[in-house]
């Protein structure tokens, strides 16, 4: 790979790069290809990730936009597995959803949202890349969709739930083994391999190409990058590693409670026969005890 095309991984890039107003195409491109609409940054809000923690240096990052819709997106990078991450960003949504209505508002105020993570880890069985979740209200009998009136700029208008309710994207980067043929999965491929086409057309990846170089970036930006790189794949080393001794102590403890079930159906059978409770114990190793338990 020729210098000019080596490029800043997208995580990198949202805590550092992509708040920037004149870099807002790369963000506002890859929105525009996920949500099939022009999406437009107005402005890049205060967010839990905002703040560099060092403990918190690669493991996720997140960035909260407000779109010209006055719609706010959060956009989340998840490097590592999480339990309750499901819970974690129906937390993230409800947050969102309170800070941007102040006590006293009418309803009507209330932003929709939409929650996209981009994730590097196994979140569960599932055979796609992506996954999208909307709230729908479906007739249990008609099979129907219902639509609810709102009132918008002085007029009635019909909507349905999903336009109001927060739509959620979980993008399963590792799941991803395909050629790239759309421009969404141009955008997936860059996401998961670092990779830009050098005639790609796609909305943002242009402006990466142009924005997102390795080494556009000073020294001293260069090893504070690679440092993260470094760290990433140390944790997901060592949660890998983590994982495989936990399924061999599995095997182990599986084979071990497999041996002892054995036992004791032998050990049963024999004091069936009323068989001597010493012959029992030398033939199974099974103690005085758990024999006259049988």
């Amino acid at each position: 790979m020729a210098y000019k095309d080596k490029y800043i991984r997208f995580d990198w890039a949202a805590k550092r790069l992509l708040r920037n107003k004149a870099n807002f195409g790369v963000l506002e491109g890859f929105l525009t290809v996920l949500l099939n609409e022009p999406i437009r940054i107005v402005e890049i809000l205060e967010s839990e990730s905002n703040q560099q923690e060092e403990n918190d240096k690669f493991n996720r990052v997140d960035i909260k936009a407000r779109n010209s819709k006055d719609e706010i997106i959060i956009v989340e990078v998840q490097n590592t597995r999480e339990i309750y991450y499901l819970e974690r960003i129906l937390f993230g949504v409800a947050k969102a959803i309170t800070e941007h209505i102040e006590l006293g508002n009418l309803y009507s105020e209330v932003k929709k949202i939409y929650s996209v993570s981009i994730l590097y880890f196994d979140i569960g069985k599932g055979n796609d890349y992506l996954y999208h979740g909307q709230n729908t209200f479906v007739g249990v009998h008609t099979g129907d969709l219902l639509e609810v009136t709102t009132k918008e700029k002085n007029a009635i208008v019909r909507k349905l739930p999903a336009q109001i309710f927060p739509e959620y994207f979980l993008i399963r980067v590792n799941e991803f083994n395909k050629a790239a043929v759309t421009p969404l999965e141009e955008w997936i491929e860059y996401l998961k391999t670092g990779v830009i086409r050098p005639d790609t057309q796609v909305p943002g990846l242009g402006e990466a190409r142009q924005k997102l170089i390795y080494y556009n970036m000073n020294k001293a930006e260069q090893l504070a990058y690679d440092e993260h790189i470094n760290a990433v794949m140390i944790q997901n080393d060592v949660l890998s590693t983590a994982k495989d001794e936990g399924r061999e102590e599995g095997r182990a403890e599986g084979r071990e409670e497999w041996k002892k079930e054995g036992k004791v159906e032998i050990a049963r059978k024999m004091k069936s026969m009323s068989l001597a409770p010493d012959l029992i114990q030398s033939a199974t190793g099974l103690s005085t005890e758990e024999i006259d338990g049988l």
